[in-house]
């Protein structure tokens, strides 16, 4: 299960970097855009590394508050939530 967890991890925080660079991609040429609210999204079900590394490595909504405040606040909450997990599982298993 936890093998399964981390795999999931992964691949959302390498879709969340993909996002960014696809959308980075589309600006340049004036293409269709992303929604905003899919990286938010993509970032509530795991990906919020990914999305936060994918601002910095491509220079993408690092002007935008939302995004420079948000994302890292959802992955603040997100480790939060899992040390709060994990130190249940510990003081469960003592």
């Amino acid at each position: 299960m936890l093998q399964v967890l981390i795999l999931y991890v992964i691949v959302m925080n390498i879709f969340g970097f993909y996002m960014m660079w696809s959308d980075k991609r589309k600006a340049r040429r004036d293409a269709w855009r992303t929604p905003e609210r899919n990286f938010f999204i993509v970032s509530l079900l795991g990906g919020s590394i990914g999305c936060w590394a994918g601002m910095y490595v491509f220079h993408h909504k690092t002007q935008h508050i939302k995004f420079t405040v948000g994302i890292p606040v959802v992955l603040l909450l997100q480790i939060s939530v899992l040390l709060w997990l994990l130190s249940k599982l510990v003081s469960a298993g003592s």
